[in-house]
């Protein structure tokens, strides 16, 4: 960590669907501190349409968004 940062959480949500994902990652990112990055790994497509918007509506800041076949990654900063 030379840039001061902390590393970036993971959680894998494959398998789980939405809302519930949602609810998952929002649990998480509620424990977190501003300025740290949790990456979502989820396979329900619903689920990465949905919680950019819901990220962003609840002001966190969406960092990416990006498909690897049939898995979802996000990136969502506090």
């Amino acid at each position: 960590m030379t840039n001061g940062r902390a590393p970036h959480l993971r959680l894998d949500l494959r398998g789980v669907k939405c809302p519930l994902n949602w609810a998952h990652a929002k649990v998480r990112l509620e424990a977190m501190r501003r300025g740290q990055v949790l990456d979502l790994i989820l396979d329900d497509p619903r689920g990465a349409r949905d919680i950019p918007r819901a990220a962003e509506g609840e002001g966190y800041l969406v960092l990416e968004t990006r498909r690897d076949g049939a898995v979802f990654c996000l990136s969502i900063e506090k």
